[in-house]
């Protein structure tokens, strides 16, 4: 419908998918919305979309702000980096003081922090925002994560709240901080994904490859997984994709899709922000290392010429060793979701974020894409302890990897014997031996730097830093 000027309460720039789809959802809830698409086409099909709903789109510039009430509200869901800048420059001869700016899209949290400051100076506030859902989500309520000043989040907390998914009637909407915090518990979030992502993938290859479990029973694996602690849309998303034919082939699509999977980058800021901050998440690390390996597919085919070895198999009751696996894949998952939160609470120190881990554990629980029934007690960790270190320090957790690390360490063997690789649940074994180990071979490294470079070392007898002339004979 054709709006009167200045009647949009938020205005939405980009109409892509998600843009369209969260314009839906605002106006379904009420609230009248302006959106603005440089493609006419994607504006038009906004304005189909939306029917007698409050909705304006347009590909003019102009028009669309002359749609909004003043002081204006609006959001960006437009691809991170210079697309960003380019619209908020051709957007800023249009604004006054007062005005506000929602980045939406996956924007870098350095480059959040880096424009908050230069639209301050010009009278403009502005949110650096994570939403997570895909198009489902944007549609019917997505997981927001907003950051920024305070003031500016209580603006548009009505339309965030009204438009985020519910669980228990809660909304998974909470301001998280100042700066750049909603876009870096995004960017984590995402590194998560990426994680839990790799080990659907490497449980996966076992089933198929070694089990010799075809699509239904794979499909119905996952299923029946679902249904217990492992509980998740990831799983629950995995087991519907089995199903799925191929419209060209009449097979099952899965088995007509590439393996190849690009990575297209916050999965690899996740990994680079943990090792500025040095906080350990060797799982991320391997899922963003593990899908620049699934690029290189002639090396891959050349080296499985050279180093050829039939996949073996597994011995043993194959329901007995699908729950092995599913517990194995529930541990590996939980220390995936430990090494994130734990990069968050470094970070929060670090950039001053203040972040509540109950409150990101509490809005992951719906609408976003790792919302899994583990994060319920991951939510009352935290709210137990909120200083907690580390997830997998939590007694009730803790419990529940105890009982099935031996799980993971069996079902790592068995890949391992297979000729399958596993290293997503490998690592993440390690991380969990690497905690829990109270002595580390460090000093070996300690005095290898000392023997070559002279970095020096501290010792267990005595405070201070040492050296020591490693080649120089000793004498008595």
């Amino acid at each position: 419908m054709i709006m009167k000027n200045t009647e949009a309460e938020m205005g939405m720039i980009g109409l892509g998918v998600m843009g369209c789809n969260l314009v839906l959802n605002m106006a379904d809830h009420g609230f009248a919305v302006a959106g603005y698409d440089r493609d006419p086409v994607k504006a038009a099909a906004l304005n189909q979309a939306a029917g007698s709903r409050k909705v304006h789109g347009t590909a003019d510039l102009p028009e669309f702000i002359a749609a909004l009430r003043r002081p204006r509200a609006i959001m960006l869901l437009v691809p991170a980096g210079a697309p960003v800048d380019a619209v908020l420059e051709e957007l800023l001869p249009h604004l006054e003081p007062g005005d506000l700016i929602i980045d939406a899209g996956n924007s870098h949290f350095k480059d959040t922090d880096a424009r908050a400051p230069k639209l301050q100076a010009k009278g403009i506030q502005f949110l650096g925002v994570g939403v997570s859902g895909g198009e489902a989500g944007a549609r019917h309520g997505p997981s927001i994560m907003p950051g920024g000043p305070r003031e500016a989040y209580e603006r548009v907390r009505p339309v965030l709240e009204a438009v985020a998914a519910r669980v228990r009637g809660e909304p998974c909407v909470v301001w998280l901080g100042p700066g750049s915090a909603g876009h870096y518990v995004k960017m984590v979030h995402n590194g998560i994904e990426y994680g839990i992502m790799q080990l659907l993938a490497e449980t996966y290859d076992f089933l198929k490859r070694v089990l010799g479990l075809n699509d239904d029973e794979l499909g119905a694996a996952y299923a029946r997984w679902n249904q217990g602690e492992l509980n998740g849309y990831l799983v629950e998303i995995t087991s519907a994709i089995f199903a799925r034919s191929d419209a060209k082939t009449g097979r099952r699509l899965i088995d007509e899709i590439l393996d190849v999977a690009r990575q297209t980058g916050t999965g690899l800021w996740t990994s680079q922000s943990a090792m500025e901050l040095q906080v350990p998440v060797p799982t991320i690390d391997l899922a963003v290392a593990m899908r620049d390996m699934s690029v290189f597919t002639k090396d891959r085919e050349q080296a499985g010429t050279v180093y050829q070895r039939p996949i073996r198999p597994c011995p043993g009751n194959r329901e007995l060793l699908l729950a092995q696996w599913g517990r194995a894949l529930f541990t590996a998952i939980i220390t995936i979701y430990a090494q994130g939160l734990a990069l968050l609470g470094a970070a929060s120190v670090k950039y001053g974020y203040g972040l509540d881990l109950a409150a990101v554990a509490r809005i992951w629980r719906g609408g976003c894409i790792i919302r899994a029934a583990v994060l319920e007690d991951i939510n009352a960790a935290y709210q137990t302890r909120p200083q907690l270190p580390d997830l997998l320090l939590d007694p009730r957790l803790a419990l529940t990897v105890q009982e099935h690390q031996e799980d993971l360490r069996a079902s790592v063997c068995q890949a391992v014997n297979a000729g399958v690789a596993v290293p997503g649940l490998m690592v993440s074994l390690g991380y969990l031996d690497a905690l829990r180990s109270p002595w580390q071979p460090a000093n070996l490294i300690q005095a290898q730097r000392d023997y070559f470079g002279s970095h020096t070392y501290e010792r267990i007898d005595a405070q201070g830093t040492f050296h020591t002339d490693w080649e120089k004979a000793l004498t008595t």
